[in-house]
Parts: structure tokens; C-alpha cells; sequence
């Protein structure tokens, strides 16, 4: 299969790596010339503008022309970016063309966008973290049956194999599947950090990676975000250094709250988590353990005391 990628950042890339070591062929592009070089050393077939990414994709690689239309991976930022990059694209797609969306859209942005876009449009809620260089991604697909079928070769090489993918359902499903997983990992990690900071406050003198460690063999509440816990005690020390307390992100969570209030379904521990990345007044040590994880599973800049 031919792939073309747009947008060849820390998770683009690791879709053109993946997608090129299964053995298919990746035309990629970025606004940044020297992400798309690093893409071309790879093995992709570089762009020089998305009208040229397309114009590569429709002669399929031999001029002749694609038989089924152009395959196309946005990984670009979420809202304006995405919108646009098909407005350059819309003047070249057409029904035989696939467009997945693997950002962290807003759901009822990636609806808008399939009824609006002449391609079949594949909103792919992406989990995984730069880990999934090694893993591979775990992707929820919104979208037309016959589109995802007709990706399910690249999903496959993407995600962590034919169990880390899977079509939630039709548009704007993958990315409100995505929304609702955010705000779960919200929950999970304001309860580790509530846990640790009571070990760390508590009475006892605690090694709080040899706490983690022995949690995460064979304890009921094991997981990679306490791995990440692990990790994050070794390289910070047991006191977390000076790793700030704030926590960054949160629009994610904030939808998420927002379709609750809508369909008056009661999610406290994911509300108060987000509360928390919101509330700066405090210093909180649980806090500053939730801005390392998110180093830890997505290598997010890690913000740091000037004291």
C-alpha cells in the first residue's frame, strides 16, 4: 500500500517508521523541510507541498495513476491545523480518497469535517505515547466499514498488531472514544499521585521506587503508569527533584466533563482530576507526580522550579 503522511512530528514520524518497516510505501510531507528530509532518510518519498503529496499519491508511484484512490494520514495538531490542511486538500479529493485524522481532535469536529470532506474520512483516536515507536499505537477508528477495511493493512503496521485497532463505530466515534480514554488516564493518574504523595507525606521513610516497583509485580493496581511511576522516582529521586507543580494539557478532560454535563452521566474522580491540572494555587507533590508521568508516556516538556 502507498501512504501519504502529512505532518512528520514526534508521532508522525513514528507512523512513517512503522508503516515503512511493514514493507508499504509512505510519501511524506511537513511544513518543517527538515522533518520531511529526516522522513526521506527513512525511506519515505518526499513532498515538497501537500498538493504534491497528492498529485505523488495519484500516480501511484509509476504515473500510471492509483486504482483506488489516495491514502492519506494527517498527524498534524488538533482544530486550524487540521482544517487547514483539507482546505489544501479538498480541491484534489474525491470519493475513492481515505483521509484519517489521527490527532487528538474534538469529536464533533471530526463529524463536521467527514460530512464536509468529498474523501472518506477516518477520525483515528491515537494512545501510546512515543513508547509506540517500539509497540506500536493502540488506534480507535470512526468512519465508513469499507475505509477502514481498506486501511486495515497500514492500522495493522501502526497500532500494536490486529488486536490494537479496532472501528468504534461511524464518524467522530474514534476521536469521542479517545476523549473519554483521556479523561480516564486523568482519574488514574490523579489517583497514583494521591497514593504516593501520602507515602511520601506519611510516616514512614519510604523508597518510593521500590514502592512502585513491588506494586507493579502482581498488585491488583499494576499498569505502565505505574512503570512510569518507577521510572519517573529513579531518574527525579524520591522527592520528584524539581519538577514543578503544574501540570499541563487538559483540553481533553474538559470535553470530556462537557459530555457528561450533557448526558448527565456523573463523573466525579475524572472532574476533580481535571480540576486539579487547573489549580496552581498550591504546590502539591501528587500534582508534581502527574507532570512527570506525562513525560514518562508521552515525553511531554517536563516543567521545572527555578528554586
Amino acid at each position: 500500500m502507498q501512504l501519504g503522511v502529512i505532518g512528520l512530528g514526534r508521532m508522525g514520524q513514528i507512523v512513517v517508521d512503522r508503516v515503512l518497516d511493514a514493507g508499504h510505501n509512505v510519501v511524506a510531507f511537513d511544513l518543517d523541510a527538515e522533518a520531511t528530509a529526516a522522513a526521506a532518510e527513512a525511506g519515505a518519498e518526499p513532498a515538497d507541498s501537500v498538493a504534491d503529496l497528492y498529485e505523488r499519491l495519484s500516480d501511484g508511484g509509476d504515473g500510471e495513476g492509483a486504482d483506488a484512490g489516495a491514502r492519506i494520514w494527517l498527524m498534524v495538531p488538533a482544530g486550524d491545523p487540521v482544517d487547514a490542511t483539507l482546505d489544501e486538500l479538498e480541491p484534489h479529493l474525491d470519493g475513492d480518497d481515505v483521509v484519517v485524522d489521527g490527532g487528538n481532535s474534538y469529536f464533533e469536529d471530526s463529524v463536521r469535517r467527514a460530512e464536509a470532506t468529498d474523501a472518506a474520512y477516518l477520525d483515528c483516536g491515537t494512545s501510546g505515547g512515543p513508547a509506540g515507536a517500539e509497540l506500536g499505537f493502540s488506534l480507535m477508528v470512526g468512519g465508513p466499514e469499507w475505509a477502514y477495511e481498506e486501511l486495515s493493512p497500514v492500522f495493522d503496521a501502526v497500532a500494536t498488531g490486529p488486536d490494537g485497532h479496532d472501528r468504534m463505530g461511524p464518524a467522530g466515534s474514534g476521536h469521542y472514544v479517545k476523549m473519554v480514554h483521556n479523561g480516564v488516564e486523568y482519574a488514574l493518574m490523579q489517583a497514583y499521585g494521591e497514593g504516593f504523595e501520602l507515602l511520601h507525606r506519611g510516616r514512614y521513610d519510604l523508597d518510593l521506587e521500590a514502592v512502585a516497583r513491588t506494586w507493579n509485580n502482581g498488585a491488583v493496581i499494576r499498569s505502565w503508569l505505574l512503570e512510569l511511576c518507577e521510572e519517573a522516582f529513579r531518574e527525579e529521586g524520591n522527592d520528584l527533584g524539581d519538577v514543578a507543580d503544574r501540570i499541563e494539557g487538559g483540553s481533553t478532560g474538559t470535553w470530556t466533563v462537557q459530555e457528561a454535563l450533557e448526558q448527565e452521566v456523573p463523573v466525579p474522580l475524572i472532574y476533580q482530576a481535571l480540576a486539579e491540572r487547573f489549580d496552581s494555587r498550591e504546590e502539591r507533590f501528587g500534582r508534581r507526580l502527574a507532570s512527570r508521568l506525562r513525560y514518562g508516556f508521552g515525553r511531554h516538556e517536563v516543567p521545572r522550579r527555578d528554586d
